[in-house]
């Protein structure tokens, strides 16, 4: 953590997600330095340095091994709004990222259509709860990440030994779930920065089932390098073939939804300045928003084709701020 000029200060704990990122900062001319927070100190009586700081610290990052990461985000962040440091998608935004009860209360408070959901600390009561749900049904972590604690439970009698094979979520809380079933097999994602729509993506869930990250780095085994088939794909991926791809009304129009003006009010109400916002329009008319990702990616088959690369809009979003 370095004094010097004011630069855009990335804080991170996953190196493999920043390259459009870098490449987009270094087009656009903004200087920035990386914080990498898997492990660190910080002087609580020291002076942070100068700049805007951009949180793109990620629910999922104990998947990687990085358990302490959100808590150190935590400690940082608070230290940098004390200091009265430009944050973006700061410590309340953080607590956003790092649960999906907080994202759907907030999503349901604001009249925004959610899954039906049952929070549960410890395993005992999974079964209790699910008890009151038809199958199928879902059930996920609280701190999730990329799908990989998604599981649909298709009978009841199933349930105990999905638990039994499954990881314990990191936090203790187990969602279950309505299983909401989509119209077509797909997902849309809708991409925001500063309070902007920059653009939309559909998401393939029978290709990539609960696993929609659509970073190029989410696809491959980062050990072996395979390529990788999602938790609850129906039909294993096409080797060339993308599971992303840009949603527009009409060609070259954009993506026109009434949901759209709802997630731009919900983001200002809760100061998120970076997402994507994921939602399902299902079999029986609703459309079903289930996530709220403030570390957002973005994919390069969308950005091929895309009528504005959503990187350069943040970048020249973070240069706009730390010119101000």
């Amino acid at each position: 953590m370095t004094a010097g000029e004011p630069r855009v200060h990335v804080l991170h704990e996953n190196a493999e997600w920043l390259d459009p990122f870098r490449r987009a900062l270094d087009a656009e001319g903004v200087p920035f330095e990386e914080w990498d927070l898997v492990e660190g100190a910080i002087d609580l009586a020291s002076e942070p340095p100068a700049g805007v700081f951009w949180s793109r610290i990620s629910a999922s990052s104990h998947t990687r091994g990085h358990r302490h990461s959100k808590d150190y985000a935590r400690a940082v962040l608070s230290w940098l709004e004390a200091h009265g440091r430009r944050t973006v998608n700061g410590r309340r935004v953080l607590e956003l990222e790092v649960s999906k009860v907080a994202q759907l209360a907030a999503l349901r408070a604001a009249g925004i259509d959610v899954p039906r959901t049952v929070a549960v600390v410890g395993a005992g009561g999974v079964i209790a709860a699910a008890a009151g749900f038809p199958a199928p049904f879902v059930i996920k972590h609280n701190q999730g990440g990329k799908g990989l604690s998604v599981q649909r439970i298709d009978d009841h009698a199933d349930l105990p030994a999905a638990l039994a094979a499954a990881e314990p979520p990191v936090d203790g809380i187990t969602l279950v779930q309505e299983y909401v079933r989509p119209a077509q097999p797909f997902i849309t994602r809708v991409e925001i920065v500063g309070g902007e729509l920059v653009y939309a993506i559909t998401a393939d869930t029978e290709h990539g089932g609960f696993q929609l990250c659509p970073a190029d780095a989410c696809a491959v085994d980062p050990v072996t390098g395979a390529f990788l088939v999602p938790p609850g794909a129906t039909s294993a991926p096409v080797a060339g073939q993308s599971l992303f791809a840009l949603r527009e009304s009409r060609p070259g129009e954009g993506f026109a939804h009434p949901i759209v003006a709802d997630y731009l009010a919900f983001t200002r109400a809760h100061g998120i300045e970076v997402a994507g916002i994921e939602f399902i329009e299902t079999a029986d008319g609703r459309v079903v928003t289930y996530d709220v990702n403030t570390n957002t990616n973005y994919n390069a088959d969308v950005e091929a084709v895309a009528p504005r690369s959503a990187p350069r809009a943040l970048a020249r979003y973070l240069g706009g701020l730390l010119s101000s």
